[in-house]
């Protein structure tokens, strides 16, 4: 569970890039595709919206979300691997599941056509999350890369990652869908049914309309309507990608922030992980202040009180990495990367952090 992340070999071929907003993923994971493609891997980088300057350190702009581009590695470092980045975007991939599973060219119309999917579909609960596991399990079974790493979404809770293809497989099984199934509307969109036969109809569709929308209850009603002979090979595909999360050869690097505060959430995920069934490589804590050593006097006044906010940053820091491996199991690697003076932000920079993270994975 706790085995170390080997870039130099050929496992494990998945690497998934998980924990809490702004602590580093998007960068760290762009790290470790270069430093994979730099050791003679073919590498993908699939990320979402990365910074701007990350984006041109990469090279990637829009293109990047209908295709994969290719990152010219750091002059020197080339060793025979390719290095490709992508941007996900989740309503293109929703579009890519419409066109598999549809059987004729008038019903995939019907469904993008949608005014309910247009503007909903991909924003729905889970739907991004769902689909960032998903272009990850198209990407693994066209077989075209030696190792794929996997930037997950910026969302406020990490764990709605893991949760995302169970939540999917729970919708297609909910009583809730059977319902939404009916066919409330008939070919002029008014209620059918005893509604439509009632003197009730009116008023109440004047209360739906006013609370929800009619328009948007008709759109809805029509988009499960077209979706649901496309439900069993979702539901299927769900599946399918679970199991890709927790093979042997895909491998989570869940990355942290510094300090105390960090660690219940910290040795939350971990165990989350692990209770999945899914494989915990190492646990990075990233921007590690720097620890100095406490000094009685300084000669320059005006500067003390800075010197002290440093000492207290690093002191803190330290504190908290000794109190995590205290709580973590004794086999759980752990990494600490330090506090960088700014942003790697190009390839050169993002190698070094690379480097920098294997050299200390394989020092433990």
């Amino acid at each position: 569970m706790s085995a170390p992340l080997d870039l130099r070999g050929d496992s494990p071929g998945v690497v998934v890039v998980v924990g809490s907003g702004g602590v580093g993923k998007t960068t760290l994971a762009a790290a470790l595709g270069l430093v994979s493609a730099q050791e003679g891997v073919d590498s993908l980088v699939m990320t979402f919206d990365p910074s701007l300057r990350l984006k041109d350190a990469l090279g990637v702009g829009k293109a990047a979300e209908d295709e994969e581009i290719p990152v010219a590695l750091p002059a020197g470092r080339e060793r025979g691997g390719l290095l490709n980045a992508s941007l996900l975007d989740a309503r293109r991939t929703f579009d890519r599941l419409v066109g598999r599973y549809t059987e004729t060219e008038e019903q995939r119309q019907r469904i993008l056509g949608n005014h309910y999917y247009q503007h909903l579909a991909g924003h729905l609960g889970g739907i991004l999350e769902y689909m960032a596991v998903e272009r990850l399990y198209e990407v693994s079974q066209e077989g075209r890369y030696g190792r794929l790493v996997l930037d997950t979404p910026p969302t406020a809770q990490a764990i709605d990652f893991l949760e995302a293809p169970q939540r999917i497989v729970d919708f297609l099984d909910s009583g809730a869908l059977k319902i939404a199934l009916r066919p409330w509307f008939d070919d002029k969109g008014r209620l059918r049914g005893k509604f439509g036969l009632s003197f009730l109809a009116k008023p109440l569709e004047q209360f739906l309309d006013r609370i929800v929308g009619m328009q948007l209850l008709r759109d809805m009603s029509e988009f499960f309507q077209a979706f649901e002979p496309m439900f069993e090979g979702f539901h299927q595909r769900a599946k399918e990608v679970e199991k890709l999360l927790r093979s042997k050869d895909t491998v989570f690097v869940l990355v942290t922030g510094p300090g105390e505060a960090r660690i219940p959430d910290t040795l939350f995920f971990a165990r989350r992980l692990k209770e999945a069934g899914l494989r915990l490589g190492p646990i990075v804590v990233n921007r590690v202040h720097p620890h100095y050593a406490p000094k009685t006097e300084r000669k320059e006044p005006d500067l003390r009180e800075g010197f002290e906010l440093l000492e207290w940053l690093g002191a803190s820091h330290r504190k908290g990495l000794i109190e995590l491996r205290r709580l973590l199991p004794a086999d759980q690697v752990v990494i600490e990367l330090p506090l960088e003076a700014g942003e790697p932000t190009s390839l050169e920079a993002l190698s070094r952090l690379g480097e920098d993270f294997r050299a200390r994975l394989e020092a433990v």
